[in-house]
């Protein structure tokens, strides 16, 4: 069980549906040259939404929070910043992220009255995207400020694409540890989320998704 003051980033932590919102969200502001932001918190256990309410009531601190009751905890919300060169809750970019979450049918907190939370998105349990909008491609969704939000997508020949979009398997138990030793390094760098580790391990890892992913890591070292 985790720490009440851990805070837990991994987007697989969401329900499908925010899982695949939140995604589009991200591909769209980065289509739309909003490429510096990242996640700041996806699910929430209540325990941890009673240690947030306290501060600033029970327990020192500034106020971070109004309720108790939280859809992080219900795994239908996330809340995101903003990285160099704006600063962190930079209200014009937050405002541009929260534009494009109403016209994918996202509620955005800085639309909220009284209680404005422009960090804030979340979303039903039956989401589905608006008309016009699909995933394009492996969308980067970063989790610190150091990545940036990448759409990766491969323009490839119909026989090329039903090969490569069947899931990943190496026949070889050295090249399968070799990944998953590949991946839990740029896990441990903040390159790439945890949660590419886990499709992996579990077989949920497609051939052009992880050629993507290798090329995103490489891209990302050679920038440091």
């Amino acid at each position: 069980m985790t720490s009440v003051t851990t805070t837990c980033r991994d987007l697989a932590e969401l329900l499908p549906a925010a899982q695949t919102a939140c995604r589009l969200l991200f591909q769209e502001c980065y289509k739309a040259g909003i490429s510096n932001i990242f996640i700041t918190e996806t699910y929430r256990s209540q325990e941890r939404q009673n240690y947030l309410y306290a501060q600033g009531r029970t327990r020192p601190g500034q106020i971070v929070t109004w309720t108790l009751q939280s859809n992080h905890k219900s795994r239908l919300a996330w809340d995101i910043a903003v990285g160099p060169p704006q600063s962190l809750y930079d209200v014009a970019t937050l405002g541009k992220v929260g534009a494009i979450a109403r016209k994918l049918g996202i509620t955005w907190g800085g639309d909220w009255v009284g209680n404005i939370d422009r960090p804030h998105f979340e979303v039903k349990s039956n989401w589905t995207p608006p008309k016009g909008y699909k995933l394009e491609g492996q969308v980067v969704v970063p989790s610190n400020s150091k990545m940036q939000v990448q759409l990766i997508v491969e323009d490839k020949p119909k026989e090329e694409n039903a090969l490569t979009n069947t899931t990943w398997n190496p026949e070889s138990p050295a090249m399968e540890t070799a990944a998953e030793a590949f991946l839990a390094q740029a896990i441990q760098e903040g390159v790439i989320q945890a949660s590419h580790l886990k499709d992996l391990q579990n077989k949920h890892m497609t051939t052009d998704r992880l050629l993507g992913l290798y090329i995103t890591i490489q891209q990302r070292r050679n920038n440091n």
